[in-house]
């Protein structure tokens, strides 16, 4: 798995849907400052990196979830590569949107799951694990399995790891922070120096200030 972790971390810099600026902080949407970005889906960009980022979510689901029924995508960072995903493995895919549609059938979950499937979550990105939590628990109150979730990348949060573990969520990752950060050293990307300042950045985000 550390082979993988590092050849997707490799990728998703090549991509540019990983960017690292230590001395110019993003703002996220939450207003935490943030010297990395993650943007998974610039990756659809690229076939093959799609393609490569498809076959290995499609592996692992086969390989760790054989009874799967059925594929789940969390809107809307997750929908396309779900969708590939679901496609591959020849499954029923739905997504799952954040907040209920305000008019028609004001479906949470669109497309046709049955009730009692056996489902797999896509994610893009895990940040807290806030949203895609409440995506599983959409799935499951539909009377729904959720055998685990497969997500692109983690920013590695310990509360995200805590989330994931009190929701009785198997969580699996293609690569993580660790992995770009090395990565990104490793190809003069970042320098020694910038690391520290990354690592004391993912123990406290919410108060990091750059």
């Amino acid at each position: 798995m550390k082979a993988l972790e590092k050849l997707v971390a490799k990728k998703l810099i090549e991509a540019k849907a990983v960017k690292l600026q230590p001395n110019n902080p993003f703002t996220w949407a939450s207003g935490w400052k943030s010297p990395i970005y993650c943007d998974n889906r610039k990756t659809l960009s690229y076939p093959e990196i799609r393609s490569f980022i498809k076959i290995e979510l499609a592996r692992i689901i086969s390989e760790k979830y054989p009874n799967v029924d059925g594929i789940a995508g969390v809107a809307t960072g997750a929908i396309a590569q779900g969708a590939l995903v679901a496609d591959l493995l020849g499954l029923p895919f739905v997504y799952i949107r954040s907040t209920p549609k305000d008019h028609g059938l004001e479906n949470l979950i669109e497309g046709e799951l049955k009730p009692g499937s056996n489902v797999v979550v896509i994610e893009d990105l895990i940040s807290t694990g806030g949203s895609s939590l409440r995506a599983v628990e959409a799935v499951r109150n539909f009377g729904c399995k959720v055998l685990g979730m497969l997500a692109i990348y983690t920013h590695g949060f310990a509360e995200a790891e805590e989330a994931f573990k009190k929701a009785k969520v198997q969580l699996t990752t293609l690569s993580n922070y660790n992995a770009v950060i090395e990565e990104a050293l490793y190809t003069g990307y970042i320098t020694s120096a910038d690391v520290e300042m990354l690592k004391e950045w993912r123990l406290d985000p919410a108060n990091w200030k750059g």
